[in-house]
């Protein structure tokens, strides 16, 4: 059912995802994928609008987000909180090996919808291997019940290969996936307008070749090799929205250099994380002091007053 609802929504749309700027490599495989039924999982780092993408999937759908049922990862996360579990009031008054002892989980909320897994890595091995049993074979053990999933849904994860602080996916658990890889914005035109239209606006002007500038300092830090974790668009959109507050702080209607230079390092340094050959030798906080300093200097147009003539 949800693969024929989609096959006449993508055919008759030439982009299905308009909320997603750019990514048209993503949009294409993302679509190829759920033509067949496939699950995916969209692998790429924090910030770039994984999640949101999975969204305005849901929003194809009849029923819309109605059907859209998120899980978050995380190492507390058992197989009961997906599956389901016994109901104890209802075990003593039915039995505790009665059907209708069993309180169902959220995965069978995600019927003729979308079970969204942010974070899929982030999850411990019992509950991977509860979903393997699912995704293989329909059903899954819990307990003393055998609970079969006759559902009809699209299984649709994400995972930060970056973040260490992860599970190990199992290759028998990844052979039911298809992985599609999602990475910054393309270009900074692409970044530039998903931040003039996402980002949190006051009765500012943020001048266009200020907000150029900004972006393309956030650009440049993803391009330093020293960098293990990379500024993502949060912090564009960070830059954006905090110039703008500062700028309404000082009595000015329009944003300066000044406005952005006071936001860099509470918005950036804990964005970024350093490579081990080089979070000896300083701070993520001097680090940015010191590329920020370096980008100032090759833009000698920034003048004493802090505009851009």
């Amino acid at each position: 059912m949800l693969k024929k609802q989609l096959k006449d929504i993508f055919l008759e749309k030439k982009d299905a995802f308009p909320e997603i700027l750019g990514q048209d490599k993503v949009k294409q495989q993302i679509k190829s994928a759920l033509l067949m039924n496939r699950h995916i999982i969209i692998v790429g780092p924090p910030g770039i609008g994984k999640t949101t993408l999975a969204r305005n999937i849901a929003k194809l759908l009849p029923d819309g987000l109605k059907h859209f049922i998120r899980v978050q990862g995380s190492p507390d996360l058992t197989a009961e909180d997906l599956l389901g579990d016994i109901d104890p009031i209802k075990a003593l008054k039915y039995g505790p090996l009665s059907l209708e002892a069993f309180q169902k989980g959220k995965i069978f909320k995600a019927d003729k919808g979308i079970l969204f897994f942010d974070e899929i890595n982030r999850s411990p091995e019992k509950l991977q291997n509860a979903l393997l049993q699912v995704l293989e074979e329909g059903e899954a053990t819990i307990g003393s019940y055998d609970v079969n999933f006759d559902i009809d849904f699209l299984f649709i994860a994400t995972m930060n290969p970056e973040d260490s602080s992860t599970e190990r996916l199992s290759d028998v658990l990844l052979d039911r996936f298809d992985l599609i890889y999602m990475g910054y914005p393309e270009t900074k035109e692409i970044e530039k307008e998903i931040v003039e239209k996402n980002g949190e606006k006051l009765d500012i002007k943020f001048p266009d070749n200020l907000l150029d500038l900004t972006i393309q300092f956030v650009r440049l830090l993803r391009e330093d090799e020293k960098l293990e974790k990379k500024p993502s668009v949060r912090a564009s959109l960070g830059l954006y929205e905090r110039a703008q507050s500062n700028a309404l702080l000082n009595e000015r209607k329009t944003v300066k250099f000044e406005d952005i230079k006071e936001a860099v390092i509470s918005v950036l340094s804990h964005r970024i994380k350093l490579k081990p050959s080089a979070k000896y030798l300083q701070s993520p906080k001097e680090f940015i002091n010191e590329e920020f300093k370096k980008f100032l200097d090759k833009h000698e147009e920034l003048n004493e007053s802090g505009d851009v003539p």
